[in-house]
């Protein structure tokens, strides 16, 4: 499941980029990917649960997946999808790999169970090393590519912020119900702003293919996925995806956009996997398994 989930969620940057470049503004293009994800995971519940059910689970838990919706889903979206109309669909996903170091800080105040040591700290500046970089080292950088960059960092954030609220209302409410009630919300909130950026023509057809395949696979089928692994693993677990995800990106990017290997994407990519090990305590609990397995 992890290495699935890692390879749809490095695919969505592909998606992305090839969705705003082919003629779909970032807010248009967020809101029919929310959409479309909405009304199959409303299908899946109704197959699986009963619509009437689905509905009451839904208004059950609204504050829940409103939270969700807006903070974890709508922000992030809009902002990867603009800030790939500036830089590479492989930088987006090693800048996104910052969400763990987000939730390590976030977690002091919402998972206090969770101490920061010297080690998590470190982590923390090292990630944010990397993200410097992943921007000030390409001499090709402009402030656009800053900018766009820095653009996926903050929807970083927000996928952090998400994750809290995901960890901490997955034990009362089911994981497909949270997913389609976020996404539910997410439509409802950047479909205002989506009408005032409608294409003024029609988008190609691979921009359109893109839609489909990032709301159905990298949305739908990858939030009932996240959910599940949630629920099983727990959170801990399942953030490993940041250090598998980044790699199908960059491949994903190097073999379908032509998208160039800089060495400064690969010292920042470097540097914030390193960052999140530290900072998780995975290194550590590396040594300490290896330390176990090697006594007599």
């Amino acid at each position: 499941m992890l290495f699935m989930l890692a390879a749809v969620w490095g695919a969505s940057y592909l998606f992305i980029k090839l969705g705003v470049e082919g003629g779909f503004a970032p807010a248009t293009f967020t809101a029919a990917r929310a959409a479309i994800a909405t009304v199959i995971l409303l299908g899946y519940l109704g197959k699986t649960i009963g619509v009437r059910r689905a509905l009451d689970e839904l208004g059950g838990s609204w504050r829940s997946w409103v939270v969700l919706g807006v903070v974890g889903n709508a922000l992030p979206f809009w902002l990867v999808a603009w800030g790939e109309t500036h830089i590479d669909s492989g930088i987006a996903a090693i800048a996104q790999a910052t969400v763990p170091l987000f939730t390590i800080v976030l977690g002091l105040r919402f998972l206090p169970h969770e101490p920061m040591g010297l080690g998590r700290w470190s982590g923390v500046v090292m990630g944010l090393v990397g993200v410097a970089a992943l921007t000030g080292l390409d001499p090709e950088s402009n402030r656009w590519v800053i900018v766009g960059t820095l653009a996926v960092v903050l929807s970083s954030l927000a996928y952090a912020t998400g994750n809290v609220v995901g960890q901490r209302s997955v034990a009362a409410a089911a994981g497909p119900v949270l997913a389609c009630g976020a996404m539910l919300a997410t439509t409802l909130v950047l479909t205002p702003i989506a009408l005032f950026q409608l294409p003024e023509s029609v988008p190609t057809g691979k921009s359109i293919a893109s839609l489909l395949a990032l709301a159905t696979i990298g949305t739908a089928f990858a939030q009932l996925l996240l959910y599940r692994m949630l629920r099983l693993y727990g959170g801990r677990r399942m953030s490993l995806v940041t250090y598998l995800m980044p790699p199908f990106a960059l491949a994903y990017g190097a073999l379908f956009l032509d998208e160039p290997l800089r060495p400064s994407a690969l010292l920042g990519l470097v540097l914030i996997l390193l960052g999140v090990a530290l900072g998780s305590g995975g290194l550590r609990s590396f040594r300490a398994r290896a330390a176990t397995a090697a006594a007599p």
